[in-house]
This record gives structure tokens, C-alpha cells and sequence, in this order.
């Protein structure tokens, strides 16, 4: 029997989202969404060449206008989409500018998710999964992050955050106060959209520490590559959380197939319930993101 329903994924060339793209199409139509048509076009022909089906969307998620386009693009298919997966994510040691002007990494980890999530929901079917990739660096008590002088998300408003701008005394590693942030802020949004949207469901997962990924690509400092691509994932304490994207993608898979009704979950790299930081789990925190989120967004025309 075919199976007529479809799955979104953002980032799904390389790492985590390349596994799961490969995985997500066992139980539909894969829409992949990303920036690089040659990559885009690889896949799609390894998926098809499987005897399974994929489409192409050409998007930036970065850019906040390139977002709404590939959402049309998307709606246009009327496709019944069962489940959004944002998994695009970046972690790059300089700091860089989005075509608004915004920092890349928030831009790319919160923003462009947010804006892609808030534009397709009304358009999935009913009872479909949206899932964010998020990561547990956001936590500032977490042990890992902790070892690694990690100092969590250090929000201080949305429009702070787009100018790079994090709370003072964060992580003297390069780039990390603007991920853990970035993190952090999708993170309170799924709780809070899982609250707010009742026809949908809304989790988050943390892949645990990955080998085999290539988070930010060349823009990342080559330590820090190998650092949460390689040596984190084989040492002690560090290794309790390790995976592969292999096994990411089984776990985020049955999370986005799932028909419980689950939402407002936020899953480990075993698939099992966790707790985010503290502030994080506070419905007010929760609340100011998403609210200053939308007033962010809305002056994007």
C-alpha cells in the first residue's frame, strides 16, 4: 500500500539530517529543504534510486524572506504533511550577519525555524509532529556544558539576540553564548506552541553529543569541530550522552511518526522525556520569547 504522507526537513544534506532524511522516507514522501541544489539534488536521487520519494525546496533558512518563499513553495504542493522537522542548525566560531542583518547563528537556530514552523502549521494535517533539534548546551547545570566552562543560554531579549548581543559573564569559547542561546529560545517556543496550538503536537529533541556531524560546517573552528564531532563522544563523562546519526535519526523518526498525541515533550538521544534548564521551563520565559519573536519577525515585509 502507498503511503501518501509527507515530511518536511530542513538541513538534510549532511549529519544528523541526512540520516533522518534517509529514514523519514521509509514512511513517505520526504520534502528536503535546503540551501545547496547540488547537494539537494544528490539526495533526492539516492532517495528515489531507493525506490522511496522526495522533493526539493531551495531555501536559506537564515534568511527570513527566503523562509516564506519556501513555506509558498511547500503549501503549493498540497501535499498531506504529517510532520516539519527543523533540524538546520549552525554553530560557527565568528560571528556573522544574516541578509537582515541578524546574527547568523540566531537567525538560523531559532529565527528561521520559528518563521518556518509559524508558516506551515496551519497548512499540516491534523494530529502531525513538528520536532526542533535542540541541544542541551542551552542548560546551564548540565554537567557536560558545565566541565566545558558552557555558561547556557544568556537571552536577554529577541531583538538583543539578532544584534549578537548575549546577557555578560557567558562561555569564553567562541560562538557558544550565541548557540546555547539560540538553542534555548526554540526550545521555550516548542513548550509554548505545544500549549498554544492543541490540533498539532510539538516536541523537541536533543540528538546527544553526535559523532560524525559537521555543525556549522568550515565556518566552525577546526578545535571545535573536532571537539564535539570526535573527542566528546568517547570520554568520560561525555560519552553517557554520545550517539551517531544513524541512531539520531531512528529516535527523531519515531518521534515524528508517532500517532500517541505526545506534545510538549522534550526527548533525550534515547528517545526518553528530559528537562530542559530552569529557565527554560518556566511558561513566562516561555511566553516573552515567543511574543518578542513575533515582534521581531512582523517587521520583516
Amino acid at each position: 500500500m502507498e503511503n501518501n504522507k509527507a515530511y518536511i526537513i530542513t538541513g538534510p544534506t549532511s549529519g544528523i539530517g541526512y540520516a533522518t532524511a534517509l529514514e523519514l522516507a521509509k514512511y513517505g514522501t520526504v520534502i528536503l529543504v535546503g540551501r545547496n541544489p547540488e547537494k539537494l539534488d544528490r539526495l533526492q536521487k539516492e532517495i528515489k534510486d531507493r525506490g522511496q520519494d522526495a522533493l526539493s525546496v531551495i531555501c536559506d533558512i537564515s534568511d527570513m524572506k527566503s523562509v516564506k518563499n519556501a513555506a509558498q513553495q511547500i503549501i503549493a504542493l498540497e501535499l498531506p504533511i504529517a510532520g516539519l522537522l527543523n533540524n538546520a542548525g549552525i554553530m560557527p566560531a565568528k560571528a556573522a550577519k544574516s541578509a537582515q542583518g541578524w546574527d547568523m547563528t540566531f537567525a538560523t537556530n531559532h529565527l528561521g525555524a520559528f518563521a518556518m514552523t509559524e508558516a506551515l502549521a496551519p497548512h499540516l494535517t491534523d494530529g502531525a509532529n513538528i520536532v526542533f533539534i535542540t541541544s542541551a548546551i542551552e542548560d546551564p547545570e548540565r554537567k557536560p556544558a558545565k566541565i566545558m566552562g558552557m555558561k547556557g543560554g544568556r537571552y536577554l531579549s529577541a531583538e538583543a539576540s539578532a544584534r549578537g548581543e548575549w546577557k555578560a559573564g557567558g562561555a569564553k569559547m567562541p560562538g557558544i553564548d550565541a548557540y546555547a542561546t539560540s538553542k534555548q529560545c526554540i526550545l521555550a517556543a516548542a513548550m509554548a506552541f505545544a500549549r498554544e496550538d492543541v490540533r498539532l503536537q510539538y516536541n523537541a529533541v536533543e540528538p546527544g553529543i553526535t559523532r560524525g556531524t559537521n555543525l556549522g560546517g568550515e565556518s566552525t573552528n577546526a578545535f571545535i569541530r573536532f571537539l564535539f564531532g570526535h573527542l566528546m563522544a568517547i570520554i568520560p563523562p561525555f560519552s553517557t550522552y554520545s550517539s551517531t546519526p544513524k541512531k539520531s535519526a531512528r529516535v527523531i523518526a519515531k518521534i515524528l511518526i508517532d500517532e500517541s498525541g505526545k506534545t510538549g515533550v522534550y526527548f533525550d538521544e534515547k528517545g526518553q522525556p528530559m528537562l530542559g534548564s530552569v529557565q527554560v521551563r518556566d511558561p513566562g520565559f516561555q511566553a516573552r520569547v515567543v511574543a518578542e519573536t513575533r515582534a521581531l519577525l512582523s517587521t520583516i515585509k
